[in-house]
């Protein structure tokens, strides 16, 4: 009988207990609590990676896990309220969330423009939206395009959504991006040992490549344009005529009051 395949997600949530995993994990978590240190409203939402409660730094005071699958008794302590669902269909009100994480999910699903428009659909106006991913312009996406290396971390068969596209389709979708980060600029190795001899790395990668870091990290706002009323042909032409007519009116009170003041009109 064939096993059941876990969803990329939970696969990486698995993947996050290794080596390779921790280091990543570290990094993103603690860029992501700076982000949503200060960021407010009712209602937070992150979706999948439940181990990892991005949401602890922030004050919102109901958050919400939302995954492919129900939370273990070991998460519950972490999240008020959870979810079952898949990201391309979140099971929340339009306009209804103040907050959304998605870490690491648009290289885990099929629809990745899909997740996006849910996203942009459940976020009130002026809501954040911050998103993380693997870099495929790095060593670590490398490596998962090359078969006979074996892959670098869990990904769908979409694979990762690289930087450019992923902010050509957020501002397809009226969103305004804030801030981005690029890290983690070691190679795809396995254990922590090796991962501290390449330490040297994060600080020359970030000042001299930077765009090849093996994750990224996207803030994101969504922008609600306002409406301006076009009112009918006729009714601006009457109104044109009317502020003509005030403006007549006044010059004709100043040039009465003008004679009146100089005696030499007298």
């Amino acid at each position: 009988m064939k096993t059941k395949k876990s969803p990329p997600i939970v696969e990486l949530q698995q993947w996050f207990n290794s080596d390779a995993g921790h280091y990543i994990q570290t990094w993103e978590q603690a860029r992501i609590e700076n982000l949503v240190a200060n960021v407010f409203g009712y209602r937070a939402v992150q979706y999948g990676l439940p181990a990892v409660p991005y949401l602890q730094n922030n004050r919102i005071p109901l958050q919400i896990y939302a995954g492919p699958q129900r939370l273990t008794q070991a998460h519950q302590a972490n999240w008020q309220t959870s979810v079952v669902c898949e990201a391309e269909q979140l099971p929340f009100d339009r306009d209804s969330i103040d907050l959304l994480i998605l870490p690491h999910a648009l290289s885990s699903v099929t629809d990745q423009h899909m997740v996006l428009r849910e996203a942009q659909r459940v976020l009130v106006p002026e809501g954040r939206l911050i998103l993380t991913g693997f870099n495929p312009w790095s060593l670590w996406g490398l490596r998962n395009r090359l078969p006979a290396c074996g892959h670098a971390y869990p990904a769908s068969e979409n694979g990762a959504l690289s930087p450019a596209r992923l902010k050509d389709w957020l501002r397809l979708l009226s969103f305004e991006i804030d801030r981005g980060h690029f890290g983690c600029y070691a190679p795809p190795v396995q254990t922590a040992q090796w991962f501290e001899r390449f330490d040297f790395m994060e600080k020359a990668g970030d000042r001299w490549w930077p765009v090849f870091g093996a994750v990224y990290i996207v803030s994101a706002v969504k922008r609600v344009t306002g409406m301006r009323l076009i009112t009918p042909a006729w009714k601006r032409k009457t109104q044109r005529r009317k502020a003509r007519a005030a403006v007549t009116a006044k010059e004709v009170q100043t040039n009465s009051l003008n004679s009146l003041k100089n005696p030499n009109n007298l």
